[in-house]
């Protein structure tokens, strides 16, 4: 399945998207797509609904965030080995974790701002997993049990504020908009492995990020499993997994950052696209 949610900002529906590519309105099945609603007994009977007897939504409504009320979002620094090598950093032996604000989260086409005093704003497609059950103290083999669906993200970043303003990486990851999520939630039944996905972003029409899943240095299982022993997973977290090589800052002679005008595109094989313009706050 590939859930959604749709309508303002603040107002948004959950529905899901038909075979046709269609928005049916799930609101008489659930009241939103969020942690209550992501475990196995819910996802398994709107399984069993056939789409044609939903609502059709009709026009096009603006996207949501795939999924709402997260209680933490979660990420994976220097996860694919050519991102590390880019920056000339060496992968970890243990998944690196930091923390990014929820109240970052938006919709995969909203703008992202670039904030005030902001010179380095930069960009990162990355594969997030959604939790859907409770997971703690969990071993690898246990770990994909405990997945409601994986999405697209946008890890939007301000490096000065990131690696300079004399913290963690946390100020230079959470402004409002630096967490763009879907635009949806795709169920793993969906996904054959999600270690084989072609990852790619550009940036004004130029592919500057071109990659796959499968150059992830700490897979999806042993990243769950390690989180459960440091954190309680809850349903409706979201872990970002990392992103590949060709960010901005990357770039050789000259790093490239986002100006107000620019946009974003990016996307995941099965997990659909997004794309964003650069606004100033």
């Amino acid at each position: 399945m590939k859930l959604l949610r749709y309508g303002p900002i603040d107002q948004e529906k959950p529905g899901l998207l038909d075979e046709q590519g269609n928005i049916r309105d799930l609101s008489a099945i659930v009241d939103d797509i969020n942690g209550k609603n992501l475990n196995s007994l819910t996802l398994s009977k709107i399984q069993k609904i056939n789409p044609a007897t939903l609502p059709l939504v009709e026009g096009t409504p603006r996207i949501g965030s795939c999924v709402t009320g997260v209680g933490k979002i979660i990420c994976i620094g220097l996860n694919y080995h050519d991102h590390a090598k880019e920056v000339g950093a060496k992968p970890t032996p243990e998944p690196r974790i930091f923390m990014k604000a929820t109240s970052s989260i938006s919709g995969p086409y909203d703008d992202v701002e670039i904030p005030r005093g902001s010179e380095k704003t930069d960009w990162e497609v990355e594969l997030s997993v959604v939790i859907g059950k409770k997971a703690k103290y969990i071993e690898i083999d246990q770990a994909m049990d405990h997945i409601a669906g994986y999405c697209l993200a946008n890890d939007v970043s301000e490096r000065n504020f990131q690696m300079h303003r004399s913290g963690q990486w946390v100020k230079g990851k959470s402004h409002d908009t630096f967490c763009p999520l879907g635009p949806w939630l795709v169920t793993p039944d969906e996904i054959e492995d999600p270690h084989q996905l072609p990852i790619w972003l550009e940036v004004d029409g130029t592919r500057y990020q071109n990659s796959s899943t499968s150059n992830l240095v700490h897979r999806i299982p042993e990243t769950i499993a390690h989180l459960s022993h440091f954190m309680t997973l809850l349903p409706g977290d979201v872990i970002l997994t990392g992103t590949p090589s060709g960010v901005g800052m990357g770039i050789k002679p000259d790093p490239l950052f986002l100006k107000p005008g620019m946009t974003m595109e990016l996307g995941i094989d099965g997990l659909g696209t997004q794309k964003q313009t650069a606004v100033s706050a």
